[in-house]
């Protein structure tokens, strides 16, 4: 246990996380202001065999004794043996409530998790900040509090969201595509059948990039599994019912994200995909705020595939980072 004083009436506690704290995790990122469903331990710890989980609960202590959990930080030891936040994930760090806490106390708490892993011995935090198009109500005072704590900005990746408030229009040439996909017969609906499209995926990464799926398909099937509302496939179908391509949607209250995104080289000559995200953009929002068709670069972020960006850009797409932060324990 490690503590921190406020003022006179309050104090922080910063406790390591524990399996039996379980529900008590699960119930804060429900109700957080910035945390989505990845954030969850059902999500978090499905590859836990590979990351050594390092996160932390931070209580607030008032001076009647009473104790509250006001904030979470999902972290985890990288490749380096150093603190992650979190390197299995596309991002994690500290999970705000949305009751008040303003940001010195972010800030204080910062300093506090700096703290206790420096007393562990780490000598570096790695921090995947949350975009702001996740949070379901402002939530930006970690950053505020990482420029104060002296983190440098490492990594920035380009990712392209539209704003379903006010969506912009498909340009000529993805309208063309689109139309050559329904002059093909081309159709799209909601599939439960990710072996369909995992082949597809998978050819293109290998093709492509020489890369493969961050999930197997094991991975994949038992994480739409746990959260059947929340990971959903849209696959594009030709005629015959052959698939053609496929987008594995990741919903959060305030952004669907296009977590996976492939076509057969049939596909891509038939426009399949333009099809499939007009059909997802009218059909499968709802309530929420932004679509994030996800970032377009390689190598932490140096290079930016330009006709991926074009390709998104032209669906609607416009520019949101994906930051990623260095702090010198």
């Amino acid at each position: 246990m490690y503590f921190c004083r406020m003022d006179v009436n309050s104090k922080f506690i910063i406790e390591p996380y524990s399996a039996d704290n379980v529900s008590a995790w699960n119930d804060f990122v429900d109700l957080s202001r910035n945390a989505t469903f990845l954030l969850r331990r059902d999500y978090m710890d499905y590859h836990a065999d590979r990351f050594a989980d390092r996160s932390l609960m931070i209580y607030r202590m008032s001076a009647n004794g009473k104790r509250q959990l006001s904030a979470l930080f999902a972290a985890c030891l990288d490749r380096n043996g150093e603190i992650s936040a979190h390197a299995g994930l596309t991002y994690g760090g500290l999970l705000l409530p949305h009751s008040v806490l303003g940001g010195q106390n972010v800030l204080t708490i910062m300093k506090m998790i700096c703290e206790y892993y420096h007393a562990q011995g780490y000598r570096r935090l790695t921090y995947k900040s949350i975009p702001h198009i996740y949070h379901r109500y402002p939530a930006e005072e970690d950053i505020y509090a990482l420029f104060r704590c002296g983190a440098r900005l490492t990594e920035c990746n380009l990712s392209s969201a539209i704003d379903l408030r006010s969506p912009i229009k498909f340009n000529e040439n993805s309208l063309r595509n689109k139309r050559r996909a329904i002059s093909a017969g081309v159709t799209v609906r909601e599939s439960r059948d990710y072996n369909d499209f995992w082949p597809i995926l998978e050819t293109l990464l290998c093709e492509k990039y020489a890369t493969s799926p961050v999930h197997s398909i094991d991975e994949i099937t038992l994480l739409a599994s746990r959260f059947p509302d929340d990971i959903r496939l849209i696959t594009a179908y030709d005629c015959t019912g052959k698939p053609l391509a496929g987008s594995v949607l990741y919903f959060t209250p305030s952004c669907v994200h296009a977590q996976y995104i492939a076509s057969s080289p049939e596909g891509k000559r038939l426009g399949a995909l333009c099809m499939l995200f007009s059909h997802v953009i009218d059909k499968y929002c709802g309530n929420a705020r932004y679509f994030d068709f996800g970032t377009s670069n390689e190598d932490h972020g140096r290079y930016l595939n330009e006709g991926l960006l074009n390709q998104k850009n032209g669906m609607g797409g416009r520019g949101i980072t994906y930051n990623i932060y260095d702090i010198d324990l």
